[in-house]
């Protein structure tokens, strides 16, 4: 076999990503007026239901574990018992597991003032259900309204932002050998790019498990995947942390103070009914909400296909476009799919609508996503709809964006290979910010 030159060149047929140039007002009246309405009532009956499903989904489970004992069937051998009783808690922690995510999205809603009219109402239930479910509040309340204010900025958004070429250590792009927008890269830079950062399906397959496993409490208190800039310690329960502002002071201790309560609850359980039962019943599902809160939002603001923008490039509009709307579930057929967003309130499929106005609540926001989606189309840009939620996507995703340029206004993730899939295209310029040309439309 004929030895391969080192400057030969890989090159790649990049998608391209039409740059929107829509105003807010573009946007926001896509949506019908109705949609923008808050009701107290209705959105407190989706607590008081996920609530019910909780309770129902124990109910059944306790029920089902005491028919399933030895006195009732014979098992056997001993170990199918205790495998029965290991999948039947599995499964249930599962199941509450996706209903207190949905629970954790209504929470969400109340720290958008999208619960209700009344901001003292959302406040205190936002405030009850986060506490119950481990999230500071007021803190993740702040950070988060920052993120929907500049999704996508590379130096102002709050979570989920890519590290620059010089971040993960890697040395100064040469175009001799590389394309700035990862079109093409010679096969020496590409080895020597993925000796650097590794890119093994096991070392994938571990990254996304702890990812999945740790990363919502490490951005709380190490702000992992958080903003590069913040200084080492940053956290979302110190009150002099560089996301808040001074006056934030009492909310965060507010915060805090929820989140002290949650640890001693837990702890009181586990005192009174032991470690095993608070870990069957409230921990494992508490886990799965954990999963799917980092799974589903991991999912919906990174991929190959998104721009993240630097200052001159960046809109409000822009950014809130820079997310995709997914199916939870939906790569385990059409009525997982269905299942999935009924109970996650449709987070993952309605969630561009959701970054185009926040005050939206979810029983509105299937409508206000159909009419998005046809404005979008009228604009010629790319419909906003990714592959299903899951852990296969999760796997590939995590292998094809490993950083974005140093330089640029408008970045696209490449892989650990040097590769962009992805490429900025205008309907009204030809030349780019970095002066590379680009196609008049797409």
């Amino acid at each position: 076999m004929a030895k391969v030159s080192p400057q030969k060149r890989t090159t790649v047929e990049q998608t391209p990503f039409v740059v929107p140039d829509l105003t807010v007002k573009d946007l926001l009246s896509a949506i019908p007026a109705h949609c923008y309405k808050r009701s107290a009532v209705r959105s407190m009956s989706y607590v008081v239901y996920d609530l019910f499903l909780l309770y129902c989904i124990y109910k059944a489970t306790v029920f089902a574990d005491a028919r399933i004992a030895p006195e009732h069937i014979s098992f056997p051998n001993p170990h199918l018992y205790t495998f029965a009783r290991f999948a039947l808690w599995a499964l249930y922690s599962f199941a509450n597991g996706l209903v207190g995510t949905g629970l954790w999205v209504l929470a969400h809603e109340c720290g958008h003032q999208a619960f209700s009219e009344s901001k003292t109402i959302n406040n205190t239930v936002g405030w009850f259900l986060h506490s119950a479910l481990g999230v500071p509040y007021h803190s993740w309340r702040i950070t988060h309204g920052k993120h929907h204010a500049s999704t996508g900025h590379m130096t102002e958004d709050q979570v989920h932002v890519p590290k620059t070429r010089a971040q993960v250590g890697l040395p100064p792009l040469d175009p001799e050998r590389e394309d700035l927008l990862g079109a093409s890269v010679t096969e020496e830079v590409k080895q020597e790019l993925y000796d650097a950062l590794g890119d093994t399906p096991i070392g994938a397959s571990l990254s996304v498990a702890s990812y999945l496993l740790a990363g919502w409490w490490f951005y709380l208190i190490k702000n992992a995947s958080g903003q590069k800039r913040y200084p080492k310690g940053t956290n979302h329960f110190a009150p002099d942390a560089t996301m808040f502002a001074p006056h934030h002071r009492d909310q965060i201790l507010i915060s805090d103070v929820g989140i002290a309560l949650w640890l001693g609850a837990v702890c009181w359980a586990v005192y009174t009914y032991g470690f095993f039962e608070v870990f069957r019943v409230y921990l494992m599902p508490y886990l799965w909400v954990n999963h799917w809160l980092v799974l589903i939002t991991f999912l919906q603001h990174t991929d190959p296909l998104l721009p993240h923008y630097r200052a001159p490039e960046f809109t409000f509009p822009r950014g809130a476009l820079t997310t995709l709307d997914r199916n939870t579930l939906g790569d385990c057929g059409r009525i997982m799919g269905w299942l999935g967003a009924h109970l996650t309130h449709g987070i993952s499929e309605t969630h561009v609508a959701h970054h185009v106005s926040s005050k939206i609540p979810h029983y509105n926001a299937w409508e206000a996503t159909d009419a998005l989606r046809k404005r979008l189309a009228q604009a010629g840009l790319m419909p906003l709809q990714g592959a299903p939620v899951g852990w296969a996507e999760m796997y590939r995703v995590f292998r094809a964006c490993k950083f974005v340029e140093d330089e640029g206004d408008i970045v696209f993730y490449k892989d650990a290979r040097g590769l962009a899939q992805t490429r900025p295209v205008f309907n009204d310029s030809s030349v780019s910010d970095s002066g590379i040309e680009l196609d008049k439309d797409a």
